[in-house]
């Protein structure tokens, strides 16, 4: 093959290539068009129905629809890319397997006009093609690159662990939204439980006051007590629908794809079960610390971090070095043809503290990036240690909480039992309604709170708990 027809080859096999990357860029841009522009409608979507579907289906859903987990995936394959850009700028002289040089090809043509006068057709004019294909190569830069691809690793592995980390943001979300939703329906049969323990009252009262043995204040009291009743049965079931809102958006659905009411199906029964959705943990503080500080992807973030600012300050001290160059080149100037070969090597001498400044200013983010490692593990410490006194306050809350409901039980029976005979007032009767309601939402409470606690325990220490869901 002639040489014009390997220049032609090469400068064919560059435009295929490009021409891939030209297509994939615009077929991405026709992608999020729609999006872009203000104004559009909804896209038209099928409706989701979520009842019944287990927090392992809701934490799996959103997994793969919240935006937040679609764009850490984004940043992991752009620091990969970025990755893939340093390798290719590393020199002859490195470890790095494969380096790509600067290949470039050009051509033209021009033309030129030459006369001793101005007058019409006093002028002589050529014409010259030329072309030319050029090869630039790094041999060495003094560790340059090197440290550059050192600290791009970590900040691959940095942005890895903050998909991770975003993964346990949107199970912890998802939890708690779920389990706020549980526990906002439990809510609601424990005020529907108090609007019918008043419904009975004012029935009770309305007898008594024919039958003369109440007043008639006694019937308006009555009265009062179930209107209110009926207003917190109405606020209970606002928060049922806000919950369920709640949950929709940790699932990172808009209201084209479902309905609050599709996520809040009231259960006739909330109150006879509880959802336990993990396995109890019995974890200690200094226990769940410790596996945290390794394991959590918040804490193995920041030091990835750290390496990468230290590997910064290796490439500013590199660059405080010289670089060494190798240049081919060739190129045909009708009618002739040349052969170009250079070796360079440059120093900076002074650059008006440039360099030396960028030196103390990667040591100074080094130790801004150590002080985040020791900041973050404060955090974890201490967070930590709040979800394992929650988990266990709540757990004894609960045990009190139940005897405390059948002790309050126990007692509205009786004085109903004294007020339909006169020896117990309204007063007395109200208080005791109040009091049973009151341990009913407090077992309620503790409990989700507990579920909570262990979800919050799963994100903090970086592990997904075997979901054993089961009505207890």
């Amino acid at each position: 093959m002639s040489i014009n027809g390997w220049i032609s080859g090469v400068a064919f096999l560059a435009a295929v290539a490009g021409c891939a990357t030209i297509r994939e860029a615009r077929e991405a841009q026709s992608e999020v068009e729609y999006k872009a522009n203000d104004g559009n409608p909804p896209p038209e979507a099928s409706k989701l129905d979520f009842r019944g579907r287990s927090l392992e289906y809701l934490v799996d859903f959103a997994m793969t629809n919240r935006p937040s987990i679609v764009s850490a995936r984004l940043q992991v394959e752009d620091a990969r890319l970025r990755l893939r850009q340093i390798a290719a700028d590393a020199p002859v002289l490195s470890s790095t397997p494969w380096t790509a040089p600067k290949l470039s090809v050009s051509g033209g043509y021009s033309e030129s006009s030459a006369g001793t006068t101005l007058s019409e057709g006093d002028f002589r004019t050529s014409g010259r093609a030329t072309g030319a294909l050029s090869l630039e190569l790094l041999v060495y830069d003094f560790g340059r690159n090197a440290a550059q691809a050192k600290a791009q690793s970590e900040r691959v592995l940095a942005s890895e662990l903050e998909l991770v980390d975003a993964g346990y943001t949107v199970f912890f979300e998802v939890s708690s939204a779920y389990f706020k939703l549980l526990e906002q329906m439990a809510m609601l049969e424990v005020a529907h439980t108090n609007e019918f323990e008043y419904t009975a009252h004012l029935e009770r009262a309305e007898r008594m006051a024919e039958a003369g043995e109440a007043r008639p204040l006694d019937v308006l009291k009555a009265r009062l007590d179930l209107a209110s009743a009926r207003e917190k049965t109405v606020s209970a079931s606002n928060s049922v629908l806000t919950a369920g809102v709640e949950l929709m958006s940790s699932l990172g659905l808009q209201v084209t794809r479902g309905l609050p009411e599709d996520l809040a199906e009231v259960q006739a029964d909330a109150l006879s079960f509880a959802m336990q959705a993990f396995p109890e943990t019995d974890y200690t503080a200094g226990a769940a610390y410790e596996l945290a500080r390794t394991n959590a992807p918040a804490s193995r973030l920041v030091r990835a971090k750290l390496r990468a600012a230290s590997a910064d300050v290796d490439y500013a001290l590199a660059d405080l070095g010289p670089k060494v160059t190798a240049s081919l080149s060739l190129s045909w100037t009708d009618p002739l043809w040349y052969f170009r070969w250079a070796f360079n090597g440059a120093q900076s001498l002074f650059e008006g503290w440039r360099k030396t400044t960028a030196v103390d200013r990667a040591v100074v983010a080094m130790k801004t990036a150590a002080a985040a490692v020791d900041t973050t593990e404060l955090y974890l410490s201490s967070n930590v240690a709040l979800a394992i006194a929650t988990r266990d306050n709540a757990r004894e809350a609960l045990a009190t909480a139940k005897s405390a409901v059948a002790t309050a039980r126990e007692n509205l029976d009786t004085v109903r039992e004294q007020y339909e005979v006169g020896e117990a007032s309204r007063v007395d009767y109200s208080e005791a309604v109040a009091s049973y309601v009151r341990e009913l939402g407090n077992m309620v409470k503790a409990f989700y709170q507990g579920q909570l606690a262990e979800a919050g325990l799963f994100s903090l220490i970086g592990i997904y708990p075997d979901f054993v869901e089961k009505e207890i």
